[in-house]
Formats: structure tokens, sequence, C-alpha cells
């Protein structure tokens, strides 16, 4: 039976790829120090005698004996809403730097094949829609933003510079924006924010007229993806955008998730974009299908679905 580690796998996403991962056959070791990750997500793998959950911060030496067995290593930790990485500027700092460099580190002495976990924020506000791979992105250096946006970005300096001077078995993903069950109620993001307040029936805000765009992946598509990423032959020193290629403006999102509620909630827009906010994100998903023959399977309506059923018995 083969090891894998997941850093931040009792977060959102890592808590669907443990999940997976284990019922693939797989040992998993989950790694996380709960800052904005919870136990409870992981709560019902705790009893599996394949499944080892450590609460530590991969931003501290990585010692422990189990990690020598390791041969899959999936670096997910940080924290990823703009609610949460603005609240924790310098802890995001800190695990998508020190602790990537702890992450690659240990690939490199224990030859474990690795996945690092980057965004679709390194492309700031694009300039290229929609974004491939080769594009280098509009991202602002100092703000608001910047403490996720550039530290994803070392993060990906870094992973190139452990491939090429120690030859590791490396490859990085971009994430763009995923929903569905784990996510947290409060994360302030907009699946989350708008469902939760068309079940209350409160007033659904939006920041600027709604006319910005983003893609919406859900989470069992995302994580298929991941492990593609990391398990499909040839992919080593490879970036693959994950995420759905089908557009919506933010204003469409909350029409669509009134009607599944069938909430009275009524939409306020305001005057103002957030700082730094991209008006149109949108991933070009031609390399995952060609290289990994990945692409999104879950529909928006039935994915939003999913997820509002979760929110209502939580």
């Amino acid at each position: 039976m083969q090891n894998c580690l997941v850093t931040g796998g009792a977060g959102f996403i890592g808590s669907h790829l443990c999940k997976t991962l284990l019922s693939d056959g797989y040992k998993v070791i989950c790694l996380d120090n709960l800052i904005t990750g919870s136990k409870k997500n992981i709560e019902s793998l705790l009893s599996n005698p394949n499944f080892e959950f450590l609460e530590a911060n991969v931003c501290e030496p990585i010692i422990n004996s189990s990690f020598l067995t390791l041969n899959y290593m999936f670096h997910l930790a940080s924290p990823a809403s703009p609610i949460d990485y603005q609240n924790l500027p310098e802890e995001t700092l800190l695990v998508n730097s020190q602790g990537t460099l702890n992450v690659l580190n240990l690939a490199k002495n224990i030859k474990a094949r690795v996945l690092i976990a980057s965004t679709s924020e390194i492309y700031g506000d694009p300039l290229e829609h929609p974004q491939k791979e080769d594009y280098w992105g509009n991202a602002n250096s100092f703000g608001l933003r910047s403490c996720y946006d550039e530290s994803k970005r070392f993060a990906e300096a870094a992973t190139y510079v452990f491939l090429k001077k120690y030859g590791i078995d490396a490859r990085i993903i971009r994430i763009f924006n995923t929903y569905g069950p784990n996510m947290q109620k409060d994360d302030g993001r907009v699946v989350s924010n708008f469902i939760n307040w068309a079940l209350k029936g409160e007033t659904i805000k939006i920041d600027g007229d709604g006319s910005q765009t983003r893609s919406f992946c859900y989470v069992t598509d995302l994580v298929d993806g991941i492990k593609k990423a990391m398990f499909v032959e040839g992919t080593k020193g490879e970036i693959f955008n994950l995420g759905n290629p089908e557009e919506y403006k933010i204003k469409e999102l909350a029409e669509k998730i009134i009607e599944l509620t069938n909430s009275k909630s009524k939409l306020v827009l305001s005057d103002t974009f957030r700082p730094d906010d991209p008006m149109q994100r949108c991933p070009d998903i031609t390399k995952a299908r060609d290289f990994l023959n990945w692409e999104p399977k879950v529909k928006l309506e039935e994915g939003l679905q999913k997820t509002i059923d979760y929110y209502k018995n939580v």
C-alpha cells in the first residue's frame, strides 16, 4: 500500500482529497494546524486504520518517522478565501513560502512525488482571457490580496528551482473558483455567502454591479483533476489550470441561488468593486483536457443544489 501526505488535509478541498485517496486504497497522513481547516471535515475518516491526522504546522520543521515512507505529497495548506488570507496575511505568506520550501525539501530528501497547489490568483486581474498556463499575469505586489497572490507566485518559483536544481518529481496545479460541501459558511466566497444569505432570506450584497465574471468548479471534479495531475505519468515539471471553463456573471450566480433556494432575498448592488478584484476569471483547460483527459462533469445547478443541501444540514 502506498502512502500519501496531504498538507491542509482538514480544509475544504483537502478533506475531500483525503477521503477519495482512502477510497482508492492509499494510506493517508493529513497534516493541518486547523487555522482555517476543521476537524469536523475529517471526522468520518478518523476511525479508518489507513488514515492518520497530525495537528501540526507545515511551516515548522517536518520531522516524523512515518514521512520517510511517503510516495506522494499533496501541498494544499494555505488560507484560500479573501477573508481568511486578509485576516491571516503573515500566516499566508509563511505557509506558501517556508511551508512550501519544507515540503519541497522533504520531497527531495525522500524522493517522493509532489504536487504544489497554486491558484488562479497568480494571474491577478488578467489582461488575457481566458487564462492559459503560459500567461504571466497582472498581479499587484503591494495590496490587500498580495499576501496570497505573491506568496503563491513564490511557491511556483521555488518549485521551479527544486525541479531544475535537484530534479525532484514535482508538478503545479492552479486552482480556479471551487465550491461544495465542507466550505466554511463564513469564508467570504460568493457561493457560500450567497447560499447562506438566501437560506436565511437575507439581502444578497454584491460588490459593484455584478458584471464581474467567475467560473465555478464543483469540488469532486477538482479532486479528480488533482489526482490525475499527480498520478498520470509524464506530468513532472508541468503546470495545469484546474477549473470549470463555464463563465457566469456574479449577478447571474446570485439569481440562480435565489431560484434554487426559493428564497425571498433581494439583490443589492454597490458602487464599488473590491480592491484588485479581477473583473474576469476563467480558465483555459485545453492542457488538462489533452494531457490529463480531465474536464469538469458536474453542472452548476447540480453542484449548487448539493451545496445548498449541505448548508441546510450544518
